[in-house]
């Protein structure tokens, strides 16, 4: 595996770029309810050109993999220009987004033509009014179709992300599963973890629950080729030809094989997300200086692991979870 190393002999290939805190939903774990929050002034937010500059200058020091998240992606104007910016770049191998596919549907095709190889879609709930409650926003059929345009636009594997909560969702952890052995999706179900907007430890369903629920029901789990670079754990289901993957950030001990870094909107450099570290690339940007060296920084200041109990002081909106 490329990439170079942190302090604890880790590789680090992958970097997760923000590339904006707006969103067109309003998710209960991730904005607070009846609360307008602040948006990083225009000036503040990385160009696309900036953007473009800190990923060449990451792949020469051997990321190969980058994802394009936010808040939502595809409400930052001209977002396919960046994507064909960042796979112009020598050393980038694999392209990625996560989105919420509510827009995913117009945008699909152009994207696969700008050279996004795949994509990640949020996904929390198949019941419209729940959906409509946990996004406050009526979009069920909207990403439903964003995932059908994405699958015929060739942006696979198509993987939805459902972020698993305690008397919210998971009564549906079973539905999603029978669409791995029905329609062949790949599902990723992720442990809720506490936000400033949701410290809610109720919500918590560790993973070892989820694969016990899903077990009971469809028969053993049989491990399966992760197909990607993220932290899930995947599986296959007997007579399926999608996959499940589990991501426990909460109970599991996946740091030991954690692969990446970060960058907000607003041009800092997150070794961790579990964590308060930031490194500010931005200005050194803008005044010339070597971008590079900020970046060896921040690969060598991450953690061993996430900080116990900690909760990030901004939104995940604002830092691209």
């Amino acid at each position: 595996m490329s990439g170079i190393f942190d302090s604890f002999h880790r590789p680090i290939n992958y970097l997760r770029i923000s590339v904006t805190d707006r969103c067109n939903l309003s998710c209960i774990y991730c904005r607070p309810e009846g609360r307008k929050l602040p948006l990083l002034p225009r000036s503040e937010i990385l160009s696309f050109e900036e953007i473009a500059e800190i990923a060449s200058a990451a792949a020469k020091l051997g990321i190969s993999k980058l994802r394009i998240t936010g808040g939502e992606p595809l409400v930052r104007e001209g977002i396919c220009d960046l994507i064909r910016m960042l796979s112009r770049i020598p050393g980038i191998d694999d392209l990625s987004m996560t989105t919420n596919g509510t827009l995913l549907g117009k945008f699909a095709r152009r994207l696969r033509e700008a050279g996004l190889k795949r994509v990640n879609v949020s996904l929390d709930s198949l019941r419209r009014e729940r959906y409509k409650r946990i996004t406050r926003a009526d979009a069920l059929h909207n990403v439903l179709s964003g995932i059908e345009e994405a699958r015929k636009a060739g942006l696979e594997p198509v993987k939805i992300n459902v972020v698993v909560m305690r008397g919210v969702n998971d009564d549906e952890i079973l539905d999603f599963a029978r669409l791995v052995i029905e329609e062949g999706w790949h599902i990723r179900f992720i442990e809720f973890m506490p936000t400033p907007s949701a410290n809610n430890p109720e919500w918590l369903v560790p993973v070892r629950e989820m694969k016990s629920r899903i077990e009971e029901k469809f028969g053993e789990l049989l491990p399966a080729d992760p197909r990607g670079a993220g932290p899930a754990e995947c599986f296959r289901i007997k007579g399926g030809e999608g996959t499940l993957g589990f991501i426990g950030a909460m109970t599991t001990h996946i740091c030991f094989r954690c692969n990446r870094i970060r960058l907000t909107p607003d041009g800092k450099l997150r070794p961790c997300l579990l964590s308060p570290i930031e490194i500010d690339v931005k200005s050194i940007l803008r005044s010339g200086g070597e971008i590079e060296r900020k970046i060896r920084e921040a690969v060598l200041k991450k953690p061993k692991e996430r900080a116990a109990d900690f909760i990030p002081a901004r939104v995940m909106s604002e830092i691209g979870g």
